[in-house]
C-alpha cells in the first residue's frame, strides 16, 4: 500500500519533468549549436529557406538537428563581438532603450502605487480603474494615437519615442499596488505617530517591505522590453538606432551560424538577471503579500 501512495507523485514528477525538458530543449539546442563550425552548420541546415517542388521531380529534403558538434569552435562568437560591429551597436541600442524603462517605471510606478495603496483622497479606486483601462487595451489597440502624439511631439525616429511610453506604463503601478494594499496599515500609523511624513513612511518602511515585488517587476519589465519589436519597428525608421532584438529577425539562411551565436548572447543577459534575482522574483511573483 505505501508503494502505491508514491505513484501518483511519481508519474506527477515525471510529467513535470517532461515538461521542463521541453521547455529547455530550444535553449539547449541553440547554446549547442552556436559552438559548431560553419561547415557543419550549413551541412545540417543549408536547406532551411529552400523550395522543393516535388511534383516537378524534386526529392523531399529535410534538415538535420543536431545537438552535439562534432568540434567545438568559438568562431560564431568571434565573427559576432570582434569582426561584426553591428550586433554590439545594436545590442548597446538595446541597453539605452531598456535600462531607462526599467528604472524609469520602476520609480514611477512604485510612488504612484504608494499613492493608490495608502492614501486617501476622493475617486482614488474610480480613478485606479480608469488607469487600469489602459493596461487593457493592446499594443495594437493604441497604435495610431501613440503615433499620432509621437508624431506631433517631434519624438519620430527619436529614442524617447521607446523610453517615455514605457517608462509610463500601468502594468508596473498595477503590481506594486498589490504589494502595498497587502501591508498592514499599523505600521504607518505607528510611524506618523512618531513624527514621520509621508515620504519617510514610503522610503524607510513601504519600499524595504516590498523588495520582493521591486525584483519581480524589474525582471518582468527588462524580458519584456528586451524583446520588443513592434515598437523600435514603428517609431524608429534608423536602422542604426534600433534594439538587438529587430537585429535577429534580420538574419538570414547565409548567417545560420551567426544566428545561433547571436540568440545565444541575447539571452544572456535576461538569464543572469532572473539567476541574479531569482529568490525575490519568485517570493514576488506569488503575490502573498506581507504579514506583520
Amino acid at each position: 500500500m505505501k508503494t502505491w501512495r508514491w505513484f501518483p507523485k511519481l508519474i506527477l514528477t515525471l510529467l513535470l519533468a517532461f515538461a521542463a525538458v521541453l521547455m529547455l530543449a530550444p535553449i539547449i539546442f541553440i547554446l549547442t549549436n552556436s559552438f559548431m563550425k560553419e561547415q557543419e552548420i550549413t551541412a545540417n541546415y543549408g536547406l532551411i529557406g529552400q523550395m522543393v517542388d516535388v511534383a516537378k521531380g524534386g526529392k523531399d529534403a529535410f534538415i538535420n538537428l543536431k545537438l552535439i558538434p562534432d568540434w567545438i569552435s568559438f568562431g560564431q562568437y568571434a565573427e559576432v563581438l570582434m569582426l561584426s560591429t553591428q550586433f554590439m551597436r545594436m545590442f548597446w541600442n538595446s541597453v539605452m532603450l531598456v535600462v531607462p524603462i526599467v528604472v524609469g517605471q520602476t520609480v514611477i510606478a512604485s510612488l504612484a502605487a504608494y499613492a493608490f495603496a495608502k492614501l486617501r483622497f476622493p475617486g482614488r479606486n474610480k480613478l485606479f480603474m480608469v488607469y487600469l483601462m489602459t493596461m487593457l487595451m493592446p499594443f495594437q489597440v493604441t497604435l495610431v494615437p501613440n503615433y499620432i502624439v509621437i508624431d506631433k511631439l517631434g519624438l519620430m525616429n527619436h529614442e524617447a519615442s521607446i523610453i517615455l511610453p514605457g517608462i509610463f506604463s500601468a502594468f508596473g503601478v498595477f503590481m506594486m499596488r498589490q504589494f502595498m494594499a497587502h501591508i498592514p496599515g499599523a505600521y504607518s500609523e505607528a510611524a506618523m505617530m512618531d513624527g514621520a511624513g509621508q515620504w519617510l513612511i514610503f522610503w524607510r518602511i513601504i519600499l524595504p517591505l516590498v523588495k520582493p515585488g521591486l525584483a519581480a517587476l524589474v525582471v518582468l519589465l527588462f524580458v519584456d522590453y528586451w524583446n520588443m519589436i513592434e515598437q523600435p519597428l514603428i517609431f524608429l525608421q534608423d536602422a542604426a538606432k534600433q534594439p538587438l532584438s529587430l537585429y535577429l529577425a534580420r538574419i538570414n539562411k547565409d548567417a545560420l551560424g551567426i544566428g545561433f551565436a547571436a540568440s545565444a548572447l541575447y539571452m544572456a543577459p535576461m538569464v543572469l538577471l532572473f539567476l541574479y534575482a531569482e529568490s525575490y522574483f519568485t517570493r514576488g511573483i506569488q503575490l502573498s503579500g506581507i504579514k506583520g
